[in-house]
């Protein structure tokens, strides 16, 4: 085993994904993590409670006393504990300067987007990519630096994004990107024996925007296949799409995918109407340029043929958009 110090940031399973990976291959010492009311307090999609897999391998649990790192408590620890290696995955915030300079080999984390670094970073990448239709994605590992994922690069990995690619399912395959990259270089890395490459200078970087749950909303002005991708996009672990039943009730739509073209007899029919029930309560909804097929849904009301879907009173968040239609803009 290992004789530097190592320590993982997250609070999600796909932390607890890269510790199963790794506990075989190299001694982890420290999981750094938060409380769940400060998940709750953040509203971190998919928090996990560490703990069983922590105290199965002897990791010790250092709960962060704010989620930015930013108290003295928090300063004090890394600096009394002089830890070597940092591996950030579920973490999604920056670590500050003092504390990275606390690291004698550095903290190392994943970012990705569908058109590579320094374009796409920023928020909630994968699930843009989806929102966009993207059909691949490129995952950075990369040392962190105070920026924005503005790190040096120390390996990349580029997975495909099918047509069937929801938000769990991306998380899973860049997890595996990450676990991959770091079994590749994880003795370079405590050997201090890498070589970093520099994000290109020539490109000038894009942002992805910060998605909170009201941005889950849909947006019907959209066609059947935007709206189809976005309802995998915000999946679970995330909210899920949402919408409103005539109305009032709020219906969560979870799974649902594009049914046809075709109108079989409901052109006549409203943008938002609920056109079929079938007899196991799955239903067909009318939108622009298909049928959706609504197989996964929770609400308190049982919808009914003839019902219709909107925003109630809601307004949708348009987020601003770069010249090519994407949501990843120049800061």
């Amino acid at each position: 085993m290992n004789s530097k110090k190592i320590a993982i940031f997250g609070c999600k399973s796909t932390t607890q994904l890269l510790i199963e990976n790794l506990v075989d291959l190299v001694k982890i010492d420290w999981l750094i993590t938060i409380n769940e009311n400060l998940a709750s307090k953040f509203e971190v999609a998919d928090y996990t409670d560490l703990k069983p897999i922590c105290n199965q391998h002897d990791i010790k649990i250092y709960h962060a006393n704010n989620y930015s790192l930013k108290s003295e408590i928090d300063l004090n620890f890394f600096t009394e504990e002089k830890i070597d290696l940092v591996l950030v995955a579920g973490w999604q915030r920056l670590v500050p300067e003092n504390i990275l300079n606390t690291f004698s080999i550095g903290s190392f984390g994943m970012h990705g987007s569908a058109l590579d670094l320094p374009k796409g970073r920023g928020r909630s990448p994968m699930n843009w990519a989806l929102i966009e239709g993207k059909q691949q994605f490129y995952t950075n590992l990369f040392k962190y630096d105070p920026g924005v994922d503005s790190g040096d690069v120390l390996d990349t990995f580029k997975f495909q994004i099918t047509n069937k690619d929801n938000a769990e399912s991306m998380h899973f395959k860049n997890t595996l990107s990450m676990i991959y990259l770091v079994k590749k270089n994880i003795a370079s890395l405590l050997n201090a024996d890498f070589k970093l490459v520099k994000q290109k200078s020539h490109i000038t970087p894009t942002y992805y925007p910060k998605r909170s749950p009201d941005d889950s909303l849909i947006d019907w002005e959209n066609d059947i296949s935007s709206i189809d991708r976005f309802i995998r996009a915000v999946s679970p672990p995330f909210n899920g799409a949402f919408a409103f039943l005539n109305n009032i009730n709020k219906i969560k739509i979870i799974e649902a995918q594009q049914f046809d073209t075709s109108d079989f007899g409901y052109s006549n029919d409203n943008v938002g109407t609920i056109v079929q029930i079938f007899p196991n309560n799955k239903f067909l909804l009318k939108c622009y340029g298909g049928l959706l097929y609504v197989s996964k849904y929770e609400c308190e009301q049982i919808p009914k043929r003839n019902d219709f879907i909107n925003n109630g009173k809601m307004i949708h968040n348009n987020f601003p958009r770069n010249e090519q239609g994407n949501f990843d803009i120049i800061e």
